[in-house]
């Protein structure tokens, strides 16, 4: 029997093998991964007392973790009401909706939130669907996220073919090949992509490729989705990314940072137009927690406090200081590294071995900061810090950065130096 006493880490990852699921106890052990008990702002605290500086969570925690407004506001509701049942309106729906609608693109009216970024692809392909867009443009490298339509429409086989057969048909192009994505474009078609590849390895296109794309879609009569669950509201230096290049698409994906890092929620926001077959029939397409008065009035108050601290502007002054620390640091392990590549505060570092890069986040967790891997760029280690990084954290990482490199170069220097040159000998 579980009692209410801490456990301790060995009994969590037992539970883990035995009730959750014993690959992920078997991966924790490998990488010595600790037990989170508690975050605040940038940093997360394990069970055994450590401090440890967050540049992971996925884009999630762009506000840092327990964003007093958010938190607060989340919790006064809770008090009040936190669930609502079936067609029970609530005014916290309708204002978030609102709020949301008024800071995306003009022409994107109308909101339908979910409870994450897959479930927001879902409506978004189903919609797609309703618009009589039977087929599906997608990018190699692109993620949607796992549920079934949207692993149809993410770029990795390895994902994909353990569910085959998928929905489809779906047509993958190369990220960044805005020839490649027209010649495949019908009045049938829809398509999706992120305007920076997050899990595809913080791929940021050439200029001109998000423009380019709205173009060939308007020309056809295809439908454009754009999935900014983990670029959006300020992630990459602007609210959101396609704003980079003018561009408006007929849907808007978002989640992740979206509930200020208490929530979970995700939301399509669409124009009328690719709305209309919701609008006419609701109940075609429902979700029993999407847009609850928890995650409702999450949204509001981060889109609110976005806004209030600029967020866009705080990501953009981040740049030029991620880009230069990232590079400066790495310079233990260069002969390792392909490339430093980012925007705003969303940076990927590619080394050219994947086993380099799982190396270099042990190295980094081991010096006390968590990063994340690329679920489809394996080669790459992702760093989403908060807007709100300072001096003190950015030290921080500077150091630790440094020191993984100098041990991840020095360790790759020695194995080298074990094997024999043959062409010398």
């Amino acid at each position: 029997m579980i009692t209410g006493e801490r456990l301790d880490r060995g009994e969590v990852l037992d539970l883990y093998g035995r009730h959750v699921n014993a690959g992920l106890a078997r991966l924790a052990t490998l990488m010595a991964a600790p037990v989170v008990v508690r975050a605040e702002g940038d940093h997360i605290y394990t069970d055994d007392g450590q401090e440890l500086l967050n540049c992971g969570g996925f884009s999630v925690f762009l506000l840092g973790h327990g964003y007093p407004p958010v938190v607060d506001a989340v919790s006064r509701q809770l008090r009040n009401l936190a669930l609502t049942g079936p067609m029970v309106y609530h005014e916290e729906l309708a204002r978030a909706a609102a709020t949301l609608a008024g800071v995306c693109p003009a022409g994107l009216e109308y909101v339908y939130f979910t409870n994450s970024g897959a479930e927001a692809c879902e409506t978004a392909l189903k919609l797609a669907r309703m618009n009589g867009k039977r087929h599906t443009v997608a990018t190699e490298g692109g993620f949607h996220g796992k549920t079934l339509g949207a692993l149809s429409v993410t770029g990795r086989t390895a994902f994909r073919a353990p569910c085959e057969p998928l929905p489809g048909p779906v047509d993958f192009v190369p990220y960044g090949d805005a020839d490649a994505l027209g010649e495949r474009l019908t009045g049938d078609s829809c398509v999706i992509l992120e305007p920076v590849q997050g899990e595809g390895g913080v791929r940021v296109p050439p200029p001109g490729y998000l423009r380019r794309v709205e173009r060939a879609c308007r020309r056809t009569g295809a439908l454009l989705i754009v999935d900014e669950v983990q670029t959006g509201l300020g992630r990459t230096g602007r609210l959101w990314a396609v704003e980079e290049e003018g561009v408006t698409p007929d849907v808007l994906l978002c989640g992740k940072a979206l509930g200020g890092g208490v929530m979970p929620v995700g939301a399509v926001v669409a124009t009328p137009e690719v709305f209309a077959p919701l609008n006419r029939d609701p109940v075609l397409h429902t979700s029993t927690y999407g847009g609850n008065p928890l995650a409702a009035v999450a949204v509001r108050h981060t889109v609110e406090a976005v806004l209030r601290e600029d967020v866009p502007g705080r990501t953009a002054a981040l740049e030029g200081r991620l880009r230069e620390l990232l590079t400066t640091a790495l310079a233990g392990c260069a002969a390792l590294v392909k490339e430093v590549r980012g925007r705003g505060a969303l940076f990927g570092v590619e080394f050219h071995e994947r086993s380099h890069a799982g190396e270099f986040v042990l190295e980094l967790l081991e010096r006390g900061v968590v990063v994340c891997p690329t679920g489809n760029a394996l080669a790459t280690v992702r760093f989403t810090p908060s807007a709100f990084f300072g001096e003190r954290e950015l030290g921080r990482l500077a150091a630790a950065v440094e020191g993984s490199a100098a041990a991840l170069g020095g360790r790759h220097r020695a194995r080298r130096r074990e094997v024999p040159d043959f062409e010398e000998a």
